[in-house]
């Protein structure tokens, strides 16, 4: 028999031996099927039947969200409250009794967003765990000053939940960590000196909480693993550390929406990885290094700092893969009508708010074939809005608080958001679906949903 053959033969094998365990006598192990059921008894509520499967006395090996490998044993638990309707998710708790899948590797409840209690107690006594995934749920309370005893993880991550108080110190015991996401709680504190012992470390997640002070100097160990970096919305001060720098494996770095200041460091020329930079909403000020990414930027995110760019720099703009521009309130004094795009280009969105812009976006609109958002507020754009034509992709168009004029055309009913208030447009509103203050603060505009036209 050849290798081909062999092959296909023990594929089939394992097709026949699949279908008949399903039709014959369950054959799963006692304490799996009974913490399994331990754990569909805690939840009161199931209207969507994720778990309808989930029956005594049937093979618990082919019940949803279960799996199993070797010896018929579950080693990972797959409960995932996206599948079940709006409005319709899982209520109860996470029961105890999944300490009885002494198999268990991995163990992921995620978008059940209405499962309360505290950390899960009974993941201690798992020894084979190494993944776990408990995000969107409704858990609260503090993380467990012994979190660090799972040594053997690999994967914790844990964020849309309600977990307050620190960052235990013991965190940083899980030195086989390449995945730790603690983001979107309600986290406090500084932000210990936990991370010289995890040398695996890629991805790191603490946004959305409540962290302020500077980053712990250990952070600089993670520079030759770390590609992702997300420590925006929550209150870290000073200035962005020069060791950043040294991440050069580093795609993905999101700093937003902190109080950062000073400038940034000249050296983030290093980061030759980097994809994905959003440093918004903070205090910001200087010049802006040249980034010399090798794969060119595809996200960019400058908005609201102290920033007084004057001019987009060519390397902003002319790098192949961008999708998004965002550069609002970033002191750009330019002219529309002088930007000239050179090749093809594949933005979705494009935010140039808060700036002292001129001109008229009519040509490069026309021109982008796969924008879904422009936004151009609070600035200086004088141009016939009734000339004004875009591509079917187009979802959002704010041209708000500028020096705009003419109609406005049954074309933008296309459009999902609009808002072209404070403007000095004129004539009658042709139907629309948006509401008075898209409109608002006009020259002479009239209809529904503003006052009626005079006859």
């Amino acid at each position: 028999m050849n290798s081909c053959s062999f092959n296909l033969f023990i594929l089939g094998a394992i097709i026949f031996l699949r279908c008949f365990r399903s039709t014959g006598a369950a054959t799963c192990d006692p304490d799996d099927e009974a913490g399994l059921l331990g754990f569909k008894s805690g939840i009161t509520k199931d209207p969507s039947g994720i778990l309808s499967s989930w029956k005594k006395g049937t093979d618990c090996c082919f019940w949803s969200g279960v799996f199993c490998v070797n010896n018929d044993r579950v080693t990972q638990l797959s409960v995932d409250g996206d599948f079940s309707l709006d409005g319709n998710s899982p209520s109860g708790t996470i029961s105890p009794m999944l300490a009885k899948l002494q198999h268990l590797e991995r163990i992921l409840l995620t978008s059940l967003r209405k499962i309360t209690g505290p950390f899960p107690q009974f993941i201690f006594r798992l020894p084979k765990l190494n993944y776990i995934n408990i995000q969107g749920c409704l858990l609260s309370g503090p993380l467990p000053a012994n979190i660090g005893e799972l040594s053997q993880l690999k994967t914790l991550v844990i964020d849309g939940n309600m977990f307050t108080g620190h960052i235990p110190s013991s965190i940083a015991n899980l030195t086989r960590l390449t995945w730790l996401n603690l983001g979107n709680n309600r986290l406090s504190g500084t932000i210990p000196n936990i991370f010289k012992s995890m040398k695996e470390l890629n991805s790191l997640d603490l946004s959305r909480n409540g962290f302020f002070g500077r980053l712990p100097p250990s952070i600089a160990s993670l520079a030759p693993t770390l590609y992702y970096l997300d420590l925006s919305q929550n209150n870290l001060s000073g200035t962005i550390p020069n060791y950043l720098s040294r991440f050069e494996a580093l795609s993905t770095l999101v700093l937003s929406k902190n109080k950062y200041s000073g400038v940034v460091p000249m050296s983030f020329t290093n980061l030759i990885n980097i994809t994905n930079l959003d440093l918004s909403h903070n205090l910001l000020t200087g010049p802006f290094p040249v980034l010399k990414s090798i794969n060119g930027i595809e996200s960019l995110d400058l908005s609201y700092n102290k920033f007084h760019l004057k001019t987009i720099p060519k390397w902003m703009i002319s790098s192949p893969s961008i999708y998004s521009l965002k550069l609002a309130k970033c002191g750009l004094k330019i002219s529309l009508d002088d930007w000239k795009l050179a090749g093809t280009y594949y933005y979705d969105s494009i935010d140039l708010s808060e700036n002292e812009i001129s001109g008229s976006p009519a040509k490069f609109l026309s021109q982008m074939k796969y924008l879904m958002e422009f936004r151009a507020a609070g600035n200086k754009l004088r141009f016939d809005l009734g000339k004004l034509t875009f591509v079917r992709t187009l979802e959002t168009l704010d041209l708000s608080r500028n020096l705009i004029f003419g109609r406005v055309l049954a074309t933008f009913a296309g459009l999902k958001t609009m808002n072209v208030s404070q403007n000095h447009l004129c004539g009658k509103l042709p139907v629309t679906k948006f509401p008075a203050s898209a409109f608002a603060g006009n020259d002479c505009l009239c209809g529904s949903p503003l006052s009626p036209c005079k006859v």
